[in-house]
């Protein structure tokens, strides 16, 4: 899936997987998913996560956007101030927490999609007046002016939180994950994190076949 890109500042890393079972956690998964948790309480205070680099340049990209960042956090950054607060990762299966834990691995947010309810072609942009969706765990929310994924039926995910419409359930076959890099990151930073996201969801999903790329403005 290519995606347009038309907010400054941002690469975008695309990870397609075929035929996966979304299902409850893999044993191994989950000692996974308590190692690094642990592993990120011991790197980071609050204070010292607001200074860490990913997180900084994502809240850069907020701002460039015209996003308050302490406001609306990144989706990576809330992530991992629950970590670090002890609270954890939400688990929610086994495709979703392949997400969010190379999220909190690289300080970027990610979004998490079932593609048979994503159409062509998508465009990251800023939403227009009117614009809302239903978050997944929250309200119905105004996207006006916030950074959105779109496609031809609306915006369905952003990098602070993703929509019902095209959120995975145990239905979805086949899933793309998206990965909002800053544009100055290296590309071998961003190849890693999507070879981590293959090799986890053809481990843990059974994913028959992943397939990568970096989408540029």
């Amino acid at each position: 899936m290519d995606i347009e890109i038309k907010l400054p500042g941002v690469k975008l890393g695309i990870v397609e997987s075929h035929r996966v079972t979304v299902e409850a956690l893999h044993p191994d998964l989950t000692k996974l998913l308590d190692e690094v948790c642990v592993h990120k309480q011991k790197e980071f205070t609050l204070e010292s996560l607001a200074e860490a680099e990913p997180i900084r340049a994502i809240r850069g990209l907020f701002r460039s956007w015209g996003m308050d960042p302490s406001k609306y956090r990144p989706a990576s950054e809330a992530l991992l101030r629950r970590v670090v607060q002890g609270k954890g990762l939400y688990r929610v299966s086994n495709v979703v927490d392949v997400s969010n834990l190379v999220s909190i691995e690289t300080g970027w947010p990610l979004g998490c999609y079932d593609r048979s309810r994503i159409d062509e072609p998508v465009v990251l942009r800023h939403g227009l007046p009117g614009e809302s969706y239903e978050g997944i765990g929250k309200k119905t929310w105004n996207l006006e002016g916030r950074p959105v994924l779109g496609d031809p039926a609306g915006p369905f995910g952003s990098p602070i939180s993703d929509s019902t419409r095209s959120m995975i359930t145990e239905s979805a076959k086949n899933a793309v994950i998206v990965i909002y890099i800053p544009e100055k990151s290296p590309d071998a930073a961003a190849e890693s994190a999507m070879k981590r996201l293959a090799e986890r969801l053809t481990a843990f999903a059974g994913a028959s076949a992943v397939n990568s790329a970096i989408c540029r403005p």
